[in-house]
């Protein structure tokens, strides 16, 4: 599409917006009763309408049943409430229903995992990984591989971008899993980088590490949501994510995992649970570990009601919009923020890649010159974007709420900073 910076063009988009709907479903923070410009669904998405609703109904199921609440409902009692959110999930993440389940926190699910796939063995003892993946994973990492009595330094292999690149080649990572082939347990990484923005070819990924057989997992955190996913059809073995981002359940809502299907019925080591016990005989209290089948088996606790409600009636906004009609509209409101930007005239660089594919919503961007000043100036004219030290800058135009006319009135600003600075 040829773009143009001006605002009836912005205005004529959002006209034709096919999901331009959704935006009513959302609360928008306001300063002085104005809706704030929110490009911050990268760090915390925004609450939707419907979360209350949700909420409030299982408040009120607590205040009228109290612990028959378990049981009261039929299909809807918190029995079963980790499994009202595996349908939209799957279509989310492109998987089965049996294959993900709703649990914990993120970096708690990444430690059953990693329980569970990372089996040093002989001369497979390895991680392969990218260096600068975000802090929590590599501190799982490294207690994982310290736990096994082996040395991080040495066992976690990360692979850096090019000299002067601010992201990584793909073939890097290839021939990384080639030449390591032989040493490697595991290929554990982030599938969107949630400095640069930069998506990861996860399929080529799998794919490489598959032919050795390499297990290979995923953290989503910032791809769910985002960017179309295909695990089950691309053979990842297992996968994680938040949900408070583009999925908007909530500040620490719910997490979420992926388990492949062809691991059903294999014995894996776990730190097991008493909700990943067999749900049929979950209430004999007998000794030894019978997991549930699929990702329902890696379950540790009694699920939190009260977050889940919210985490369903969110997901269920992500998945009625379809990742894929997300997904068309996204790559144009980002390619629409790169070319406003670049036409503003401000300095600065752009390090998230330019190929569509190869993004999501979120431009990385480096300014070289006042750069905490423009970032003041873009609070102060009530755009919220996220400031990472010393000169980075993110902004996460959101399909799901985000406006096209919203993302002029951005370039705006920069234009005007630019003109300060000239």
């Amino acid at each position: 599409m040829d773009f143009i910076n001006t605002l009836d063009f912005a205005r004529q988009l959002d006209q034709t917006d096919a999901l331009r709907h959704f935006r009513d479903r959302f609360y928008f923070p306001e300063r002085d009763g104005q809706p704030l410009i929110y490009f911050c669904g990268n760090s915390l998405g925004l609450q939707p309408r419907a979360a209350s609703e949700a909420l409030n109904h299982e408040l009120g199921v607590w205040r009228q049943h109290g612990v028959e609440g378990w049981f009261e409902g039929g299909d809807n009692a918190w029995l079963t409430v980790h499994k009202r959110a595996k349908e939209p999930l799957a279509q989310i993440v492109g998987a089965h229903p049996s294959e993900v389940c709703p649990m914990n926190n993120l970096t708690v699910n990444l430690h059953l995992l990693l329980t569970s796939f990372y089996q040093p063995a002989g001369q497979r003892t390895k991680i392969l990984t990218i260096g600068g993946d975000f802090p929590s994973d590599q501190y799982a990492l490294e207690t994982h591989v310290a736990a096994r009595g082996l040395n991080p330094a040495e066992t976690i292999v990360e692979v850096l971008p090019r000299s002067g690149a601010y992201t990584w080649q793909t073939s890097d990572l290839l021939e990384a899993i080639e030449a390591n082939r032989d040493t490697l347990a595991l290929v554990m990484m982030s599938g969107l980088h949630y400095y640069t923005g930069q998506v990861f070819d996860m399929a080529a990924i799998a794919r490489k590490a598959g032919e050795y057989g390499i297990p290979v997992g995923f953290d989503l955190a910032h791809a769910v949501g985002n960017v179309p996913l295909h695990l089950h059809d691309w053979g990842v073995d297992f996968a994680f994510w938040c949900s408070y981002k583009y999925l908007n359940s909530g500040p620490g809502g719910v997490a979420g995992l992926f388990v492949h299907q062809k691991h059903d019925g294999k014995q894996f080591p776990r730190l097991a649970g008493w909700w990943g016990y067999d749900e049929a005989r979950r209430f004999e209290m007998t000794k030894g570990f019978v997991p549930m089948a699929g990702a329902d088996g890696w379950q540790v606790s009694t699920p939190t009601v009260l977050a889940l409600a919210v985490h369903e009636a969110a997901v269920q906004v992500t998945a009625e919009a379809g990742m894929e009609a997300l997904r068309r509209k996204s790559e144009q409101l980002t390619g629409y923020v790169e070319f406003v930007l670049t036409e503003s005239g401000y300095p600065l660089t752009i390090m998230t890649p330019t190929e569509p594919g190869a993004r999501g919503c979120q431009l990385s961007l480096l300014a070289h010159q006042d750069g905490k000043a423009l970032f003041n100036r873009l609070v102060e004219r009530g755009i919220i974007g996220d400031w990472r030290e010393p000169d980075c800058i993110r902004l996460a135009p959101t399909p799901l709420y985000n406006t096209f006319e919203e993302v002029w009135r951005v370039g705006q600003v920069f234009a005007e900073q630019a003109t300060k600075i000239a």
